[in-house]
Formats: structure tokens, C-alpha cells, sequence
């Protein structure tokens, strides 16, 4: 034993000086040891990262590794002497490597190849650990297999670490180190995380047993699991118990010390039935049937704006967002009410958007529809109210027109138009022969002003107002105001278009080139969360800006994370935009397609506001604001086969004549919500239209 002891020793001794040169190989290696060693004595973990709505209130959070980090002092004595006691006894005596266990390893690397023998000291097990879930994060499996891999270089590798991070760091600081970083089982890494999932406590509360546990289980939490495998759990967990004894944690006189081991090994695990896991990603977003749409149009917003999913996943990031969960709960509210969440083949989506001339915040994003991966419970996993979706707007589109023939100068809101019965275009032929335009009803007068027609929606006068502004200064003004995903997507499809256009045109390149002049109608693709950005462009004074649904994010230090938004812009002048409000003011009120909606929900506010159906009643949508919320509605066919949608109830009706229209479920949606939202708050005039848009 003497000699083999010796040997040991000395192939430690002659072994170790060489690492540099032999062990890893090259310099390049060396620079990789000290840069892991550097890394690990900062202590940079992966991180949960957590979402707040507007008043900092956690919604949802995103992890890779559920870790609460804590300090030394954050940590139970007890939990310290049971890792300790199991894994390391002589942790405060050595210099961070287990010099015998490397030379039995290289020992048995001479005979067979492999170096499997050999204990590990805490520290290096903290650079093992580090090796597998955090730097090797993106794949644990693999990084793990490659961490514990059966080879000499692989355990010189460590050591050099180890003892380097010992010069680094003081014992307590690894052992905290340590204690953060080991994986505990059931998505949680650390004894914050650990403590918090099974016991329902904190770790500096943690008694003998449950101590004790976390101790048996680190690092082996598949096979020790406490739920799969209670009886294996149990049994070491009273071997952690006896470790501490020998190792003096329950004092010195061993008969007590002895009782208390019993004592506590009479104990049963304790572990919580419901494993108090940290909810993860949109589905379980607070009330994640609620949240899960702005969640979910959040993280691609994000990822657009420079923040990496691996940031989202590792950084312990916090996101401040600009929701509102008093608007979201009243939109999902009124959107249910509308139509069930389980309808079948029928949707209701609803965003709002509030308005501002520096910003454009997203106060809601909601569906009647639940957010889910359960289709069978009506729930659907898509941020489908912010999504370009593959129904249209129906007249909301005449809004465009009208604004780009103010432009123009060939009519103001107070200017006649013509609104013949029937409108015979020759500009937008259809198949050769002139486009047959037809209005939904009767009872319209021949000719009306314009803010008559927005209100009341008659077909041929926006026809024939399109033909007299020009079809793409009228798809142009749609952009401008903020139908941009919308009319970037594929070819009237709600597919975004790829970058190289390879399955192009684009919705709006398509419309100009084959000049369809339905466009004013509003039968293509549409992003609800745009409409509802065009409302609050309008009354924003022309001013555009992307519809945002971040206030700030933070880095775990609390520093600033910039992100690369697009700027707001003046995307047609002032005077136009509040001519263009005044214009869109009596949809609400007297004969406008709204008014009815807007009486029934006792709706007095001065408001903007477009109902649209498209042809088919296979959708209808409501655009709508005041000076202080922007929203829009839309109802859709959202199943495999598309039929006419009835109302009074909602429902497919295959053939009928008397379909839904834009003011029937979409503006009872809205103002119902919005009566809501607008509690408490005094009536904002709209501003005064400009004598030269009049």
C-alpha cells in the first residue's frame, strides 16, 4: 500500500507540470483553461429571465435552468455540512485537486485506456459542473458526456482549473459557487431553485432531512429522484445524515449525535406533492390563456430587436413590457363574450395600442380563443392578434383611399363625392370587361361628403374616388400609415416573404402590378395589431411608430439593454391626420355603421372609427380610437373550411344572404372593452380639421 501510495504521489508529481505541454496539447488549450478558470471566478450562471407587464409585475419567465442565485450567507449551514460531508470532507484542508484520485487514474489509463477511477474534490466538481451547464448550455447532454468523459486530459484539464480557481477564489466563495450551479433535478440547478421546488422554502431555512436530500440527489437527480425513485432517495439521503455525524456536524458527544441522526432519519423526504416549479415560457405566462398572445408577440418582437434567444434563456434579463393587464383582461373579456372560445371555425381578436408621438405602446393583445398548444379546448399557440392573418379588413381599407385623395387635393371631408347604385369600372377591369361595383344596400343617396361615406361605407364612391387618386398612391398611403408586415407578406397569403423574394411579390407589389383595384375594399391579408396602429397614427398627428410592446430591458447587474427599433416617423403631415380624424368621427354616431354598437354599449366619447366586411362575410373588423387608446376587432373564419359567418348567434351559416357585418360582434367587442379601459378617465376632443382638407 506504501508503494502504490508512493507511486501515486509521484506520477502526480511528474504528471501535472506538463499539462501545459502535454496534457492539453497546445497553448491554445492552456488560454482555454484560463479563460474557463477567469469565467468560473466571476460566477456568471445562466439566469431566469423575467417579463413584467407595464407595473413590474412578473407575467412570465424564461429559462434554460431554473436557478435562484444566492450568496454565502443566503445558505443554511446545514445545507454547506451535508454537501460537504458527502462529497468533500476535506474541502477546507486541500488545494482543489484530489491528487491520489488523478494518479490512480492515470494508473488505470496506462492498463485499459480509460481513467474512470478516482473521486472528484467539490472544486473540481464546480469546474465539471461549469464544463457541462454552462458552457456547454446549448447541448447538456453532450456537454455532460464530454465534462465526465473517461480520459486522462479530461481529469488533468480539471485539475489545472481547479487549482487555479483555488488561487482565484476563496473556499466559501466555491462552495456558494458550487451550491448555485449543481443540478438538483426537475429543471432546477442550484439549492435556491431546489429548496423553493420541493420543500416550498428557502435555503437558508433548510432543516437536517431536506438538506440532506439535495445533497444525495446533486448530481444525480435522474437516477435519485424523489418522485420516480423515493425509496433510493430515501436511502441516501440517510447516508448524507450519517456522513454528517462522522463528520461532526451534530456535535461531539456521539450518543447525541447519534440520537439526532436517528431522529432525522426517522423523518420522510417531505418533498411537496405540486413541485413548485417556475412556470416556463408563454403557455404558462401568469394567466398564460390571457397573456400568452402579447407574450409570444413579445419574444419575436425582441429576437427582431436584437436580443438573442440565448440572451432571453440564459440572461437573467428582466422586460419590462408595456402591457396593460387591466385593457387585456377587459379585451379578453369582451372578445369571449362575443364569440365562445371553443366556437367552432370562428375567432375574435382584438389589439390595442395607445398613441403618442414618441411611442406607440401595446397595451393588449387578446383572442377569444385561449393561448395553448390543446386545440381540442379551442386554444391556439400563435400571437394570431398581432399576426398577419389570412382574412381581410373589408372597408376599413377605404381609410386609405380617403386620406390619399385628401393628399391629393381631389377631395376634403366635407366634399361631395359620387356614390352611384352601380359603378361600371374600366380602370380595374375584371377578366376584360368592366369590374361590376355594387354597393351592400340600398338607401344611399347619389352623392354624399366624404366624412357621410366614411361613416356609411358605399362601395362605388371609394371605387371610383381610387380611380381618380391612383391605385398606388392608395396601397402607399395604406403603408404609411401603418399596414406594413401586411402588405409585405406573400402574395396576398399571410407567408412572410423571404428575403430574397423568392416567393414574392409581396401583397402590395401584387396588388400594383395587377392592378386590383379591390384593394379599397379590403379582401387581402391583414395584420390586426397594424389596424389598430393605424387608429393610433391618426390620432398620434400623423405620426408613425412600430407598435411596441417593450418599455426597457435590464441585464442582471440592472444595466440598460438597447434595442435596435425602428424610429417613429411623420407619416403624412398634421393637418391631414386630424382632418382625416374629424373625417372618421361619425362612424359612431347618427347613421354610421357603428352607431348601433356604440348606443348599446352607451358609448358617448369622441371617437374615430371604420367598420369593414369583405365580401364573403368570412371575416369583419373594427378600426377605431380615441386620443387615448387605439384598437381594433377583428372576426374571422379561423377553421380548415371558411364559411359565411351569421350573428345573433355567431355562427357558420353556409349560403346565407344575410351574413355578419363589420358592426355587428367587432364593434361590440371594441366599445365594451374600451367602456372599460376608459373608466376614470375625461374625454379628449379630437383636434379641428384643416380648413384646406375640408
Amino acid at each position: 500500500m506504501g508503494l502504490c501510495l508512493t507511486a501515486g504521489v509521484l506520477l502526480a508529481a511528474m504528471v501535472f507540470p506538463f499539462v501545459g505541454g502535454l496534457g492539453l496539447a497546445s497553448n491554445r488549450a492552456a488560454d482555454q483553461v484560463d479563460q474557463t478558470s477567469g469565467d468560473l471566478a466571476k460566477g456568471e450562471l445562466p439566469l431566469v429571465t423575467t417579463i413584467t407587464d407595464m407595473n413590474g409585475e412578473p407575467i412570465a419567465y424564461l429559462y434554460d435552468q431554473y436557478r435562484v442565485p444566492l450568496e454565502s450567507a443566503q445558505i443554511s449551514d446545514t445545507m454547506k455540512a451535508a454537501i460537504l460531508a458527502i462529497e468533500d470532507k476535506r474541502f477546507y484542508t486541500h488545494q482543489g485537486v484530489d491528487w491520489q484520485g488523478i494518479a490512480r487514474a492515470a494508473a488505470k489509463a496506462g492498463v485499459d485506456g480509460g481513467a474512470t477511477q478516482g473521486a472528484s474534490t467539490l472544486t473540481q466538481q464546480y469546474v465539471k459542473n461549469y464544463m457541462a451547464f454552462v458552457l456547454g448550455a446549448d447541448n447538456e447532454q453532450e456537454a455532460w458526456e464530454k465534462a465526465t468523459e473517461a480520459t486522462i486530459g479530461r481529469k488533468m484539464r480539471e485539475a489545472r482549473v481547479a487549482l487555479q480557481l483555488e488561487q482565484q477564489m476563496t473556499k466559501e466563495e466555491i462552495l456558494t459557487g458550487y451550491l448555485n450551479i449543481v443540478p438538483l433535478g426537475n429543471q432546477t440547478y442550484g439549492v435556491g431553485a431546489a429548496a423553493k421546488a420541493y420543500f416550498k422554502t428557502t435555503a437558508d431555512k433548510l432543516t437536517v432531512p431536506q438538506a440532506a436530500l439535495l445533497a444525495a440527489i446533486a448530481n444525480r437527480p435522474s437516477s435519485l429522484n424523489p418522485g420516480a425513485n423515493p425509496e433510493r432517495a430515501l436511502e441516501r439521503r440517510n447516508t448524507v445524515i450519517d456522513k454528517m455525524r462522522e463528520n461532526g456536524a451534530f456535535g461531539a458527544d456521539e450518543t447525541e449525535a447519534k440520537k439526532k441522526a436517528d431522529e432525522y432519519k426517522a423523518e420522510p423526504l417531505g418533498v411537496t406533492d405540486d413541485l413548485q416549479i417556475l412556470p416556463k415560457g408563454c403557455v404558462g405566462a401568469g394567466d398564460g390563456p390571457i397573456y400568452g398572445f402579447f407574450c409570444s408577440y413579445l419574444l419575436d418582437y425582441l429576437q427582431a430587436s436584437g436580443i438573442t434567444k440565448k440572451q432571453l434563456q440564459r440572461g437573467g434579463l428582466t422586460i419590462k413590457t408595456t402591457m396593460d393587464p387591466v385593457a387585456t383582461k377587459a379585451a379578453k373579456q369582451s372578445a369571449e363574450q362575443q364569440v365562445p372560445k371553443k366556437q367552432n371555425g370562428i375567432a375574435n381578436v382584438m389589439s390595442i395600442v395607445e398613441p403618442g408621438k414618441d411611442r406607440h405602446r401595446v397595451r393588449a393583445l387578446v383572442a377569444s380563443r385561449d393561448y395553448g398548444n390543446n386545440a381540442d379546448l379551442g386554444q391556439v399557440a400563435r400571437p394570431v392578434p398581432a399576426e398577419v392573418l389570412p382574412f381581410g379588413p373589408g372597408s376599413v381599407n377605404k381609410v386609405f383611399t380617403a386620406a390619399a385623395a385628401m393628399e391629393k387635393g381631389i377631395t376634403g371631408i366635407d366634399r361631395e363625392i359620387p356614390v352611384p347604385k352601380v359603378h361600371h369600372s374600366r380602370v380595374y377591369p375584371n377578366g376584360g370587361s368592366a369590374w361590376k361595383v355594387e354597393n351592400a344596400g340600398n338607401g344611399y343617396a347619389e352623392k354624399m361628403s366624404l366624412t357621410q361615406a366614411l361613416a356609411t361605407s358605399p362601395n362605388t364612391g371609394f371605387v371610383i374616388l381610387q380611380e381618380k387618386t391612383g391605385l398606388n398612391e392608395v396601397v402607399d398611403m395604406g403603408y404609411r400609415l401603418g399596414m406594413r408586415e401586411t402588405l409585405a407578406t406573400h402574395n396576398r397569403g399571410a407567408e412572410p416573404l423571404k428575403s430574397d423574394g423568392s416567393n414574392g411579390p409581396s401583397q402590395g407589389d401584387w396588388t400594383k402590378q395587377n392592378n386590383a383595384g379591390s384593394y379599397t375594399l379590403g379582401p387581402g391579408a391583414t395584420s390586426v395589431l397594424e389596424l389598430a396602429n393605424v387608429a393610433a397614427t391618426i390620432v398620434s398627428g400623423g405620426t408613425w411608430c412600430p407598435p411596441t410592446p417593450v418599455e426597457k430591458v435590464t441585464d442582471r447587474y440592472g444595466k440598460d439593454i438597447p434595442l435596435k427599433e425602428k424610429p417613429c416617423e411623420q407619416a403624412v403631415n398634421t393637418e391631414l391626420a386630424n382632418s382625416l380624424a374629424q373625417g372618421l368621427s361619425h362612424d359612431t354616431t347618427g347613421s354610421g355603421t357603428a352607431a348601433d354598437a356604440a348606443r348599446a354599449a352607451g358609448w358617448n366619447r369622441p371617437t374615430i372609427g371604420k367598420t369593414g366586411t369583405t365580401e364573403e362575410h368570412k371575416s369583419v373588423a373594427f378600426m377605431a380610437a380615441t386620443m387615448q387608446y387605439a384598437g381594433a376587432v377583428m372576426t374571422y373564419a379561423d377553421g380548415n373550411r371558411p364559411e359565411v359567418i351569421c350573428a345573433n348567434p355567431i355562427r357558420f351559416c353556409p349560403g346565407s344572404n344575410s351574413g355578419v357585418y363589420g358592426g355587428q360582434v367587432a364593434a361590440p367587442t371594441w366599445f365594451n372593452a374600451m367602456k372599460v379601459i376608459h373608466e376614470g378617465k375625461d374625454p379628449i376632443p379630437l383636434p379641428p380639421a384643416a380648413p384646406r382638407y375640408k
